[in-house]
């Protein structure tokens, strides 16, 4: 087969849709199948390997209103995709977000091969993003029309595009490449620890709330450490925030690479992810999982949708302080406990790996190949 992945989000950057895109593209590759990438071109590629990458127009960097700034692609010639659909002559394009506006649009309107959609995100429930949904809805309506299958990684990313149709949609999760990972239950007990999160420090993260359980925990684990890793449009108000309540051994570190990334989650005793709304699966609570360090997260209903069976026991209200740092204590101080969840996760992860999530997209391509033909309209 030939595949095209339609990907809005700047290729350059590390993300959850950039890299699985990535990965399928390998995996793929290496089973005979042909794979390109088409994204618009960001301002800046730095050093980007754009092997089988197509650009097509360029990305603009906007804010929305679930405080996440993602782009919108400009600049897109309706006669450059003709052509370009046209040379290529892919079987299957494969469009990730197919809701940003406005690569995916564009490239519909002139495809003729089989359309499939992969939705990612979850509308959050907010004022804001109930206004942004009644924006998107109509343009959403006319992406419909032309896709022949629909999937999402999660039950929470489907919600929205099962509001608008009652068309079935295949649920396939997100995945990791769990060579990178090494399980590891290395912390000795009596040891006061680290806590680690990795994240975007954006008011959605609840990094706030994780300040605050923190400081409460430090109070009968003292010497307990925090480290933050990552960016974002509220960093200098969460450092602001962390010294006025006088939260204890916390380190803001910044973006971090993905090295550096491994290393961390190498050297951290529990993961803390305490996300309260807009999540719709969870990429770095498999990470944590296939590094073996048990995880505290929030209860929103991505995180829900990951956290199954033993691994409810992460879940936890992020508002609620007192519970938190319970929560995060007992995750440190337990080893029986932190040996029931790391042999959960061992197990558990392992149906994440890229090789079974990509089989099943195969699959898919070909089922619907089969249903649909090179030539038939989406029903």
């Amino acid at each position: 087969m030939k595949i095209g992945l339609v990907c809005p989000y700047n290729i350059a950057l590390g993300g959850g849709v950039q890299e699985i895109v990535r990965a399928m593209q390998t995996h793929l590759t290496t089973r005979g199948h042909t794979v390109k990438i088409i994204t618009a071109q960001p301002r800046d590629l730095g050093d980007t390997d754009t092997t089988d990458i197509i650009f097509l127009g360029r990305a603009i960097d906007v804010s929305w209103p679930n405080s996440t700034t993602a782009p919108l692609s400009s600049g897109l010639s309706m006669e450059a995709i003709e052509q370009t659909l046209e040379a290529e002559g892919f079987d299957i394009l494969h469009f990730h977000e197919p809701w940003v506006p406005a690569l995916s649009r564009q490239i519909l309107a002139c495809s003729r091969s089989i359309n499939i959609a992969t939705f990612h995100a979850k509308v959050p429930e907010t004022i804001m993003s109930r206004t942004l949904a009644r924006v998107i809805t109509p343009y959403m309506r006319t992406v419909l029309k032309d896709l022949h299958e629909l999937t999402a990684v999660s039950r929470p990313a489907a919600e929205y595009v099962s509001s608008l149709t009652d068309r079935p949609v295949t649920l396939i999760p997100n995945g990791i490449d769990l060579a990178r990972f090494t399980f590891d239950a290395r912390r000795e007990a009596g040891t006061p620890g680290t806590i680690l999160y990795i994240g975007r420090l954006e008011p959605r993260k609840g990094v706030k709330y994780l300040l605050r359980a923190h400081k409460l925990l430090a109070q009968t684990n003292p010497g307990v450490r925090l480290i933050l890793a990552g960016d974002g449009s509220i960093r200098h108000r969460l450092e602001a925030y962390a010294a006025e309540l006088e939260v204890p051994n916390v380190t803001f570190c910044g973006f971090v690479s993905d090295g550096e990334k491994l290393r961390l989650l190498a050297e951290a005793d529990v993961y803390c992810s305490p996300a309260i709304y807009g999540e719709s699966f969870g990429i770095v609570l498999l990470e944590a999982m296939a590094s073996g360090v048990p995880t505290v997260a929030g209860d929103n209903s991505g995180y829900a949708s990951v956290m199954q069976g033993v691994g409810m026991l992460s879940l936890v209200n992020p508002k609620d302080p007192a519970d938190f740092a319970r929560r995060l204590k007992v995750f440190l101080d337990e080893p029986a406990l932190r040996a029931v969840w790391q042999h959960w996760a061992g197990t558990y992860v392992r149906q994440f790996g890229y090789e079974k999530i990509v089989d099943q997209y195969e699959r898919l391509y070909a089922e619907a190949l089969q249903r649909h033909g090179p030539a038939s309209e989406p029903s």
